[in-house]
């Protein structure tokens, strides 16, 4: 059998059901690596050494003793740092919370832990998660292990380089505007975004602060079918959660099997109105034509959309501003906490940027972005009318150097923060997407694509994901 850290979840899950690994073994070859590994890429805040290994122990016996096991029984996972494990920090990549030990674990967490998962430590993400790259004062940036001194994408940063650095084999992401889809690009992994709803997530003091833009929970791995099994655990209806969807029974794992022969798809190289880089564009061109190898049918289609770029990233920013407003006031009434107090020397420029224009949004404006959000939907819907999937870049650029976001594409001017993504246009519209390695530069640089499904269709996205998997697998391509 090959080296543990190259192995699946799901190879590993099956080799500890039979008793050919031991939980034990996994869980000590894994911490060994991140000792190892992780001052190259900064991709764990905290490791939960002492507790993995104890709940390996108590898996162990539990094969032991004949017991029921749960799908993931003794597979080690990563829980973004924004995100609650009892008992575990929880630093939101802020020196705010530097010492913070969560109470309580967010409800996918129980779920992944009630599936015999064993939480192995929490991954990097910018403070308070804004952001699509991954630095903070805590432990600093996060770079893809393809070139440490490159970005790993943000939020979950640290989760993606994590599973590309093959310090784990599971790992879990947010997105509210392309953090799980742009770290998976920058780091040669899969994520996938569920509709919106599918993973419940329970916000408090606001549980309808998800809803704009719509913010995801969701899998990362390094493959599709880890992706369904872990989607399998989590997803499902908490009636805590307004939004979260009725279990509506689907084998996620079964979908990765399925054969896209009659397979619609749009392909869409800059979704109508975003620059891309050459070097991006030729690797997802030529990635694309791994639909066709499978059987699928491919057609070049771009949404109906009256509206540029900037439109769009106005739109976002004007519900960011909003979700950001609520996020400051939740600081307050749960922490006491007053982040837009004189005293801001704890937090990053960006945050106290992000603080002081986040109440400055008009109903005028939130409404007009409301329409422009809408003719965004109406877009994807439209299209989606017509074929079953629809793939773009994920990204405009490839993974560039810390603290130098770029200021235009290929002469074209862009906003340097978020103006390289093509991901935003599906939180507006919730709906399901996967962030598939398309290939790598001439420079040796991961770029990802993404296959957008019809809402609440994860299958469909699973089974392209899996197919594209099947025909061009990228897992020989991790840096050693």
């Amino acid at each position: 059998m090959s080296r543990i850290h190259t192995r699946s979840a799901t190879e590993l899950a099956e080799e500890i059901r039979e008793g050919d690994r031991s939980p034990v073994e996994v869980v000590e070859h894994l911490l060994d690596r991140i000792d190892e590994r992780n001052d190259r890429t900064n991709a764990f805040v905290t490791v939960t050494r002492e507790r993995a290994l104890d709940r390996a122990k108590e898996a162990e016996r539990a094969v032991e003793a004949g017991e029921s096991l749960g799908p993931l029984h003794g597979v080690p996972v990563a829980v973004k740092d924004l995100n609650d494990v009892a008992g575990v920090r929880t630093t939101s990549g802020s020196l705010l919370f530097e010492d913070r030990i969560a109470e309580s674990s967010d409800p996918f967490v129980r779920r992944l832990i009630d599936a015999g998962a064993i939480v192995i430590g929490k991954t990097n993400t910018p403070e308070f998660g804004l952001g699509c790259t991954t630095d903070n004062r805590v432990v600093g940036p996060t770079g893809t292990p393809f070139d440490p001194t490159r970005i790993a994408g943000g939020s979950s940063g640290g989760a993606a380089a994590a599973l590309a650095d093959r310090l784990v084999p599971l790992a879990q992401g947010t997105d509210t505007g392309g953090s799980i889809r742009t770290p998976a690009s920058c780091c040669n992994v899969f994520g996938l975004k569920p509709s919106f709803g599918r993973v419940p997530r329970v916000g408090r003091p606001n549980a309808f602060g998800d809803h704009t833009p719509f913010s995801h929970t969701g899998p990362m791995t390094r493959t599709v079918e880890d992706a369904a099994l872990m989607l399998d655990v989590m997803a499902g209806p908490d009636p805590r959660d307004p939004f979260s969807l009725p279990d509506e029974g689907t084998d996620y794992l079964a979908a990765t099997r399925e054969p896209i022969d009659d397979l619609e798809v749009a392909y869409s190289p800059n979704f109508g109105v975003y620059p891309v880089a050459s070097s991006v564009r030729s690797v997802v061109d030529d990635a694309v034509g791994a639909f066709e190898d499978a059987g699928a049918t491919v057609e070049r289609a771009d949404p109906d959309l009256d509206l540029d770029q900037s439109d769009v990233l106005d739109a976002f920013y004007t519900f960011a501003k909003v979700k950001w407003e609520a996020l400051f006031d939740g600081l307050e009434a749960e922490h006491g906490l007053d982040p837009r107090g004189e005293d801001r020397s704890d937090l990053r420029p960006i945050t106290v940027e992000t603080i002081l224009e986040s109440d400055s949004v008009t109903t005028r404006e939130y409404k007009s972005a409301d329409g422009t959000r809408t003719r965004v939907y109406d877009a994807v819907v439209d299209l989606l009318g017509e074929y079953d999937v629809l793939v773009t870049p994920t990204l405009g650029v490839e993974p560039f150097p810390h603290g130098e976001h770029p200021t235009e594409i290929e002469g074209t001017e862009i906003e340097p923060l978020r103006g390289w993504l093509l991901t935003q246009p599906f939180n507006f519209s919730g709906h399901p997407v996967g962030a598939v390695p398309a290939g790598i530069s001439d420079d040796g640089l991961p770029v990802g694509m993404q296959v957008v499904g019809r809402r609440q269709a994860e299958e469909d996205v699973l089974a392209a994901s899996a197919a594209i998997e099947r025909e061009r697998p990228w897992h020989d391509d991790y840096p050693a």
